[in-house]
């Protein structure tokens, strides 16, 4: 009986806040998105390069570097995990610790 006196709450708590602002998301929530976006362009930028100047040479050390085969990828996968976590996060959740 508790537990769906509870769900009641939060359900009430989120119609509340998308009623109050329009969004399903808090203001933070989007600014975190964007944080992980950048992180994810940062990932995909430090993937490019690795072009030679002459068709017929291929440099191997350098298409195959660690910043392009292993850093480049774990960014993009960090961006990708916060960015899972901006949405799951919940509106607001820092003030309510506060008080």
């Amino acid at each position: 009986m508790n537990y769906i006196h509870n769900f009641n709450d939060m359900a009430n708590k989120k119609e509340e806040l998308v009623s109050k602002t329009g969004f399903a998301l808090g203001k933070e929530n989007y600014k975190l998105l964007i944080i992980g976006f950048i992180i994810i362009i940062i990932g995909f930028l430090l993937m490019i390069g690795g072009k030679s100047d002459d068709p017929a040479v291929f440099n191997k050390d350098e298409i195959f570097s660690f910043r392009r085969i292993t850093l480049a990828p774990l960014v993009v996968l960090a961006g990708f995990i916060f960015e899972i976590w901006a949405i799951l996060k919940k509106p607001g959740e820092n003030q309510s610790s506060g008080q």
